[in-house]
């Protein structure tokens, strides 16, 4: 990625290369904890929507193909803003970046509850509206973190942000359903709703150096049109043979990986078991091992950073693989376990490191592209899953997943400048 400050060299005013980095606690700068905050009520919203639906469909105000239609228009609606949002926020401010595309999936909250057992055209439009809002924020909030947080403390900050996530993974499912208890889904989605405020409104500017055109003493020059700057992003990448070669990875573990599982691990755990508690253990493993990652990465540097990272990618492999042999339960549940403790072991360097080796101008316009090709394959993963495994059988389609899952992100450790995510090795302090 292009060329960065290195840390100590982009941190709040009197800081200088050669003075030690600072002490303190990215956990006790407020300016941190108000993104912190509202990042994480952006991914609770971002979670609890499909499940709140779900909820309307147990309780018969929503159809099971009506569902289908209002996720696929909110995924549409994700990969066509997403794009468009890493070029908005490298061109305006990400802080006004987030309040908009926040507001936006605020807005839809109420239409989705407006449209809820009464149009099936309304909750599509919301729902698209909705995805919009979330792809729009994703790459600003990237963006702004690297703005908000000194780089010596990103990793730090990159964990606590990802715990966050699986934290509310973990634990909302059983206050959703507590909370249905007592409201309706019409009432939730309007909670849904104040999260998506609380992300507009509660994260502060940026406070570290301003970005490179911010800066630039040359007259203004007139503005490319969105796709000329989308396209200096892609140069941007293209810079970075480490991060092209981590995107492909993370993509094939993403689209064959988790797409096997998720279609394989409930017809295991039915077919095999005979039980439905595998695959709730299984889930909760995962999650439970993912936050167990993102605790290990918020300390530990490893000397080849990006090998240790594509290999935490490639323990997901485990997942599929138990579920082809006819193992005990606990073996899936463990297997699951590690998985997730691998995907932390990968998400954090990788989200410091495009933070730390991307030219800071161009930084949410590379962040859109991984969320467009990692979370954008998925959905293409998912709907040739279930003909394969009808057409080939599960272990086959297992074994053919596995494999990428291991392979893949190995080959990607072969790229020159993969084996320290672009930039030379520092002391230890693992």
């Amino acid at each position: 990625m292009a060329t960065t400050p290195q840390p100590g060299t982009t941190g709040t005013t009197g800081t200088t290369e050669t003075g030690p980095p600072p002490a303190r606690s990215v956990l006790r700068d407020t300016a941190f904890l108000r993104l912190w905050a509202g990042t994480t009520a952006s991914g609770l919203a971002t979670w609890a929507l499909p499940f709140v639906l779900g909820l309307a469909v147990l309780h018969r105000e929503l159809g099971a193909a009506a569902l289908g239609l209002v996720l696929a228009a909110r995924t549409a609606g994700f990969l066509a803003a997403v794009a468009v949002g890493g070029v908005l926020a490298d061109r305006h401010s990400r802080r006004a970046v987030v309040f908009w595309s926040a507001l936006a999936a605020a807005a839809a909250a109420p239409l989705l509850a407006l449209g809820l057992g009464r149009s099936l055209v309304l909750m599509t439009l919301a729902a698209a509206l909705a995805g919009a809002g979330q792809g729009a924020c994703r790459p600003a909030f990237q963006a702004l973190t690297a703005e908000t947080v000194a780089a010596d403390h990103r990793q730090q900050a990159n964990a606590a942000m990802t715990m966050a996530v699986r934290t509310s993974t973990l634990a909302g499912p059983t206050l959703t359903a507590l909370l249905a208890a007592f409201v309706d889904a019409g009432t939730l989605l309007l909670g849904i709703g104040l999260l998506w405020l609380v992300a507009a409104l509660l994260p502060g500017r940026g406070a570290t150096a301003p970005r490179a055109d911010a800066v630039s003493a040359a007259p203004a020059a007139p503005r490319a049109s969105l796709r000329a700057e989308f396209v200096d992003g892609i140069r941007e990448a293209r810079r970075h043979p480490w991060f092209l070669a981590g995107l492909g990875a993370l993509t094939a573990v993403i689209a064959l990986g988790y797409s096997a599982t998720g279609v394989a691990l409930p017809l295991v755990s039915r077919d095999r078991y005979g039980t439905e508690w595998v695959l709730a253990a299984a889930m909760t493993a995962y999650t439970v091992g993912a936050l167990g990652g993102a605790l290990v990465t918020a300390r530990r540097r490893p000397r080849s950073q990006g090998w240790s990272a594509l290999a935490g990618l490639a323990l997901y492999g485990f997942a599929p693989l138990s579920l082809m042999l006819p193992v005990h339960p606990a073996v899936v549940v463990a297997a699951y376990a590690v998985a997730g403790i691998g995907i932390e072991l990968f998400n954090v360097p990788w989200f410091t490191a495009t933070q730390r080796e991307v030219a800071p101008d161009k930084l949410a316009r590379v962040s859109s592209l991984d969320f467009l090709l990692s979370y954008g394959l998925a959905p293409v993963g998912l709907a040739l899953m279930a003909p394969a495994i009808g057409v080939f059988g599960v272990t086959p389609v297992l074994a053919v997943c596995a494999g990428a899952c291991f392979l893949v992100p190995a080959a990607a450790a072969l790229v020159p400048t993969a084996r320290h995510f672009g930039r030379a090795p520092g002391p230890r302090t693992d």
